[in-house]
């Protein structure tokens, strides 16, 4: 597929001599673009042939408690954890670093407390998820991301990917779809976002009923003809996938979206990674550990609520 090769070309331009992956053509190392870089790559190409330099790469990156940082001036911004852990699924000579990182996620969490009646936002503040950096709320998208990771590592049934499965439901929206962080503030319903509801939807295939989502998945069904930039369009096709919803025009969509790029400059390699993925997303002969086609695990580990 021409498409295909593209991707692979461009991301091929974009791995550096001693490992890893620039954020950017000509740019420079970062954790989250290598790992995405290692996924999409792997499930590009179909063969892990030359992955390893750029998994032990980002093992640098990794700290003793685990947490794999976002850069060393970021110490705080550990969200590529749950990324680092999806890179290194299924590599014998990663498994210490993927090991080490997720008992940090599974023993880390972010600020939650008590919502008291008056408060005003109304999504239950005391379940945990996962944030972006430490000492902050938990937030849809890593949560989606870290549930994810935690899934391929076998660890479904621990109490913190239940209970953040509960806090997803939770933060789901009324009428359909996930807004980055709550559901309504003043009373008002918050408008959803996109990228956080793919992954949602992505993480939560397999573990809960179709009916629990199906207004999120009607909502992104109907956005997703309409999304012209990568990091929505790439993770609405991966959720939309993990439910077998894939669209008949994903590869047109995709098309039209790269080429934004004559326009608006080259995207970042997270970006086109994601792009890459969701491209994939909708077959199933694909490998990626970021795929969950429904159905992937028996309705018996739902979370109760």
């Amino acid at each position: 597929m021409v498409l295909n090769r593209l991707l692979v070309d461009e991301l091929a331009r974009r791995a550096l001599p001693e490992g890893g992956y620039a954020d950017r053509p000509r740019g420079q190392f970062r954790s989250d673009s290598t790992a995405w870089g290692i996924l999409a790559s792997g499930a590009l190409a179909s063969t892990q042939n030359g992955l390893e330099r750029h998994r032990s790469r980002l093992a640098q990156e990794q700290r003793e408690d685990g947490r794999v940082r976002l850069s060393p001036q970021h110490p705080e911004s550990y969200w590529p954890t749950a990324l680092a852990i999806l890179a290194w699924q299924g590599s014998s000579s990663s498994q210490a670093a993927h090991d080490r990182a997720v008992r940090f996620l599974l023993e880390t969490t972010g600020l939650h407390f008590q919502r008291k009646p008056n408060d005003i936002v109304r999504h239950d503040t005391s379940l945990k998820g996962w944030p972006w950096i430490e000492n902050s709320h938990s937030w849809v998208e890593p949560t989606a991301v870290s549930v994810l990771a935690l899934r391929s590592a076998g660890h479904v049934q621990h109490s913190r990917v239940q209970e953040a499965i509960r806090m997803m439901l939770d933060r789901q929206l009324p009428h359909g779809g996930w807004n980055v962080a709550s559901t309504i503030v003043f009373g008002k319903e918050l408008t959803p976002a996109p990228e956080g509801s793919g992954a949602a939807l992505a993480s939560l295939a397999g573990l809960v009923e179709e009916p629990e989502v199906g207004r999120s998945l009607d909502y992104l069904q109907g956005e997703v003809e309409r999304l012209k930039t990568p990091i929505s369009l790439g993770w609405s096709l991966i959720g939309l996938a993990a439910w077998g919803r894939w669209p008949r025009t994903g590869a047109g969509l995709l098309e039209r979206c790269l080429a934004n790029q004559s326009r608006y400059g080259d995207y970042e390699t997270s970006s086109l990674c994601l792009l890459a993925l969701g491209l994939l997303a909708g077959d199933h002969k694909a490998h990626s550990p970021l795929f969950v086609h429904r159905p992937a695990t028996p309705a018996s580990v739902v979370a109760s609520s």
